[in-house]
């Protein structure tokens, strides 16, 4: 947990706690509306959760949603200012997933030449609308783990 944690004022807190519910209400909505339109001799939970983990796996490997968390809080980085802002990645573990999440249509990378040649990554459309997918959950665990608490 961040030290020290956060502290709002009890509106905006409450601000943040609505805008939650209304992510979890949608969500069911979106299951709801899959589930009500499928055939169900086909698209069985089976298929619905294998569906699931096969859109989920380019976040589940160690330091993908780190990354792309960074990028999508700190915009767009040089290599080594995004390295210094994820404490303990190697420069190999960092290159190669910038790579894999490039490849995976998450990341851009951007070459400006030079002299000297400047390279940036920031995140594609498809891994900017992640972030914004992704923020309410991260605003629910801030709240969850108090590393975010009302005045």
């Amino acid at each position: 947990m961040p030290n020290p944690p956060m502290t709002l004022n009890k509106n905006v807190y409450y601000e943040i706690e609505n805008a939650i519910v209304t992510t979890e209400q949608l969500g069911s909505k979106v299951r709801q509306l899959f589930r009500n339109n499928s055939d169900n001799d086909v698209y069985d939970i089976s298929w619905e959760v294998e569906a699931a983990v096969e859109a989920l796996d380019v976040f589940a490997s160690r330091w993908t949603i780190e990354i792309l968390a960074t990028l999508y809080i700190a915009r767009e980085r040089r290599f080594n200012e995004l390295r210094r802002l994820l404490v303990g990645i190697s420069s190999r573990t960092l290159s190669d997933k910038l790579t894999y999440l490039r490849l995976a249509g998450l990341v851009d990378r951007i070459v400006v030449d030079g002299p000297p040649v400047k390279v940036t990554y920031k995140l594609t459309e498809h891994g900017n609308r992640s972030g914004c997918l992704l923020s309410p959950l991260v605003a629910y665990m801030k709240l969850n783990n108090e590393s975010v608490k009302k005045s």
